[in-house]
């Protein structure tokens, strides 16, 4: 996504991200040490099962394997994902 200026390494590195996203926090004028790079991809996640209550999107927007692991990521009852299931037809 963001190259690097030394072509043998095509890519930023996880710090350098991690340092972007601390940089582009503070420019908003918000704490960074309550953002970060996984934070946010939690938040993404959160988000967009809040919205939708579609746990399959999330689980492969996620890129986990298992439903049960997306559950956990997210911190959902699994009575309510199962609620949430149940509603749908298929």
């Amino acid at each position: 996504m963001f190259p690097r200026r030394f072509h043998e390494h095509p890519h930023i590195s996880t710090r350098q991200y991690a340092r972007l996203v601390r940089d582009w926090v503070a420019a908003i004028g918000l704490e960074p040490s309550g953002y970060g790079t996984h934070s946010i991809r939690r938040t993404k996640a959160a988000e967009i099962y809040r919205k939708t209550g579609n746990l399959l999107a999330v689980q492969l927007l996620l890129g986990h394997t298992k439903i049960d692991s997306a559950v956990r990521y997210l911190g959902v009852e699994v009575e309510d994902a199962l609620s949430i299931a149940e509603k749908i037809d298929i």
